[in-house]
């Protein structure tokens, strides 16, 4: 109990730091818990950049935002070996991927070969330098963020890339009522009023908590729900003709092993010890967004991937 109230915690002040933005940061603390990493989409200044570093400042481990540049080369982001004239040998400097909590800013700037060297990391959770394996921190999360409205010199990532990602989170403009509290807290900050951090969230409690959400009881019928939706991604045809037009390829099974931990981490985050298909229904659209590839005809009539998801949850009953 004492790492559910820790997180629960953390969730509260992060929703007092991040106004309006309530979906975002449920979604990193489940990529916490899933021990996963998350590819933000948004508009400039809805707070992406400032949700991760303020989580930063309340997790024990330490932070590093990469700000990824089309002349940015691999070793920027792995590091290198550097010749020690002193020493007469060659001593490896580690790169910013070797901290716990990392940035990637506009990860479609960079060209496609530093992509790939941050997404190897990722799965890997290792960096290979010359003949030497170096291990990344046990605690070790990638929040890349991506900007829809530019385009021009860009390298959109490849779908098999963006499927080493847990979950991609759409993040939109605040509301009304929200624009106001940001107007409040952004005054008390220009005023050095801010809310104190509550206390550090220890990585012992992160990885107790990790253990807990992989205890959580998941009954046959919903770890079957999620065996049919990932199959109906694959074979939309057994299940509804509409949804065989749109689809072209479905989800890998990466993404059956992400809504399990998602779903298990949703409803640990809710205080529950079980997982419902509701937990399950409740993180679809993250998890399988960049997941599906719609077909040709889809595009032309402008079926987006969120119909074409909404349709996947119509179509296929729990179990």
């Amino acid at each position: 109990m004492q790492a559910y109230d820790a997180l629960h915690t953390l969730n509260h002040w992060l929703n007092q730091q991040i106004v309006g933005q309530e979906h975002l940061v449920q979604r990193m603390l489940i990529a916490l818990l899933a021990d996963g990493h998350l590819l933000v989409e948004g508009a400039p200044g809805l707070a992406k950049t400032k949700a991760i570093k303020t989580l930063s400042e309340a997790v024990e481990g330490n932070f590093h935002r990469i700000q990824f540049t089309p002349d940015l080369l691999p070793s920027d982001v792995t590091g290198t070996d550097i010749y020690r004239p002193e020493q007469n040998r060659f001593e490896f400097q580690p790169g910013p991927i070797f901290h716990n909590l990392v940035l990637s800013d506009e990860i479609n700037r960079a060209p496609a070969k530093v992509q790939s060297a941050l997404l190897e990391a990722m799965a890997e959770r290792q960096v290979s330098v010359g003949s030497t394996t170096y291990p990344l921190p046990a605690l070790f999360m990638v929040m890349a963020t991506q900007n829809p409205i530019e385009q021009e010199g860009t390298y959109p990532l490849p779908e098999a890339q963006l499927d080493r990602f847990l979950m991609q989170v759409l993040v939109d403009y605040p509301n009304v009522e929200a624009e106001r509290r940001i107007l409040k807290l952004a005054r008390a900050e220009a005023a050095h009023a801010e809310t104190p951090a509550p206390a550090e969230v220890s990585q012992e409690a992160l990885f107790e908590a990790r253990q807990a959400v992989l205890a959580i009881h998941m009954a046959e019928p919903v770890e079957e729900y999620i065996i049919q939706l990932i199959n109906a991604s694959r074979r939309p045809e057994e299940y509804d003709e509409e949804l065989a037009q749109w689809l072209e390829y479905g989800a890998s099974p990466r993404a059956t092993i992400a809504l399990d931990r998602c779903a298990r981490a949703h409803a640990w985050l809710e205080g529950r010890d079980y997982v419902s298909p509701d937990d399950v229904r409740g993180i679809a659209h993250d998890v399988l967004r960049h997941r599906l590839i719609l077909s040709f005809e889809a595009e032309a009539t402008g079926v987006s991937r969120e119909r074409a998801i909404d349709r996947l949850l119509d179509v296929v009953p729990v179990a």
